[in-house]
């Protein structure tokens, strides 16, 4: 889901099931990121589910993006979302930060030649 995607939505809040589908992933997935990246859902219907608002989406949709099509892992995740920078404004600074790009870059062009 892109950014231009998240303009288009109309509602709200969303479901847990509307959002995973979104993202074709597991609801689990979502109630563990939420307690991984400590971000809190606002809404609760009164039966306790989560909804989702636009800028929770957002966020999941950051998440998302850095782990499963950058291939970050949760730490690396963690660490980009607190401190955004590109990548030519942060120089690596050691071999094996050259090392961990290499590898980021190579699985997502893997990625991308398997679309």
């Amino acid at each position: 889901m892109t950014k231009a995607d998240i303009a288009q939505l109309t509602k709200l809040y969303y479901s847990i099931g509307e959002v995973s589908d979104m993202f074709q992933v597991n609801t689990s997935l979502l109630r563990f990121w939420e307690k991984e990246f400590k971000f809190t859902i606002v809404k609760k219907n009164q039966k306790g589910n989560r909804l989702y608002s636009i800028k929770e989406i957002e966020q999941i949709r950051k998440i998302y993006q850095l782990v499963k099509i950058e291939g970050y892992t949760l730490d690396g995740a963690k660490q980009r979302l607190r401190t955004p920078s590109r990548p030519h404004e942060n120089p690596p600074q050691s071999t094996d930060e050259i090392v961990e790009r290499l590898e980021n870059l190579k699985q997502r062009l893997i990625i991308l030649k398997t679309l």
